[in-house]
């Protein structure tokens, strides 16, 4: 059982803004905030990701891929919710429920993680990242805003339902769970039995043992703690890299090469610094950032590559840059007093959104960094009767 550090937000009620602390100015960092969210989701062409379609409903576009993916539409959901934007919320949420929403197959009650701008499904698979930030997007709506008397604006229900079918399915030979039933981690895909270290948000567990269905909730702790204690068996004891694709004891699973460290791994670090953020953290996890922000200290984001766990530089360069000095940064909340977390703050704050052909993943990735790290990105509870 992982033990913490400190007390995080949820008990005290502080969000740290280590912006701040470490001396950006609190006007600042408001107006780069403001500026993110409007470069996202306004209507600048060359960082843009969102676009609304028709009356009532949006999406965020894959502007690599050309596509939209559960990935882009939960966490566009989550932005929303952050700067309580209901409109962009709803829009966003009417859209998946949609064009997403798989009512039939082995694969009911899930979402396809892949559709065309116009809503024709590229898959009718779905990837339980998008899921779990469905579900606490939509807790956290209906308790800063309330539920809708109607579904899909039923926010509460709607998470509630789909956190079932996250861990009940297949126990009537529907489908397949997109939790392993046995030692509570979440799966790559639900058809499979290896995880993405990059998919392990303790801190949600956390949060849905508290409010999914009664029922429910010893699940959601047990997996909380499975979470925990899964990093460190993922993460490489030197560098602290994490594959993007490995197996349940934690080893890497390098199915077509995804055994080293890549674009989804990315997120671990700003997972470790979230989970420190609300709920103090666990020491080991503090170990584990310290180790990726020294990795990357001496590295150039022109010259970030994809790299074996141990620190070994392979040939192909980053995807996203920006997207990986975003979590880096992040990370420091989870190592705040690392030699390092200065200078990965200071790259992070002289960087702009990215522009181009990939900006989709970077700009998502710096978005949350930078909610995180100004203390906006918060637990939001159920409202007092």
């Amino acid at each position: 059982m992982s033990t913490t550090m400190r007390q995080g937000a949820y008990a005290t009620g502080h969000y740290r803004n280590l912006l701040q602390e470490y001396g950006y100015a609190p006007e600042a960092i408001d107006a780069r905030v403001e500026a993110c969210w409007e470069g996202l989701f306004g209507d600048a062409p060359d960082t843009r990701i969102y676009y609304e379609a028709g009356e009532d409903m949006g999406y965020l576009l894959d502007t690599g891929n050309l596509d939209v993916r559960t990935e882009g539409m939960s966490y566009g959901m989550m932005m929303a919710v952050q700067m309580d934007r209901k409109d962009v919320f709803d829009r966003i949420w009417r859209w998946t429920m949609a064009h997403m929403y798989l009512e039939e197959g082995p694969n009911a009650g899930y979402f396809a993680w892949s559709c065309l701008p116009d809503g024709t499904r590229n898959s009718n698979g779905p990837a339980p990242d998008g899921e779990e930030f469905f579900a606490l997007a939509l807790l956290f709506a209906s308790h800063r805003w309330g539920d809708g008397d109607e579904a899909p604006m039923d926010y509460g229900r709607q998470a509630r339902k789909l956190l079932q079918a996250c861990i009940h399915k297949g126990e009537n030979g529907d489908g397949f769970p997109m939790w392993n039933p046995d030692n509570k981690l979440i799966k790559f895909v639900p058809n499979c039995e290896f995880s993405d270290p990059s998919y392990h948000l303790p801190h949600f567990y956390e949060l849905f043992a508290k409010w999914a269905e009664p029922e429910d909730r010893d699940f959601w702790r047990e997996a909380t703690s499975a979470s925990r204690d899964y990093l460190p068996l993922a993460c490489h004891p030197v560098t602290g890299l994490a594959p993007e694709y490995a197996h349940y004891d934690g080893t890497p699973n390098d199915e077509r090469g995804y055994g080293r460290f890549f674009s989804d791994s990315y997120r671990v670090a700003a997972n470790l610094g979230l989970d420190a953020e609300w709920f103090g953290g666990d020491p080991r996890h503090g170990e584990i950032a310290e180790r990726i922000l020294a990795f990357f200290a001496d590295k150039s984001p022109d010259d970030y590559r994809r790299y074996e766990l141990d620190g070994e530089p392979l040939e192909e360069k980053s995807l996203h840059p920006v997207g990986l000095l975003a979590t880096n940064a992040a990370a420091a909340l989870a190592a705040p007093d690392s030699a390092h977390a200065r200078a990965a703050l200071r790259l992070f704050w002289e960087t702009p959104l990215r522009e181009g052909d990939r900006r989709y993943y970077d700009n998502c990735l710096y978005f949350f960094s930078l909610l995180m790290l100004s203390g906006r990105y918060r637990i939001w509870e159920p409202r007092q009767a």
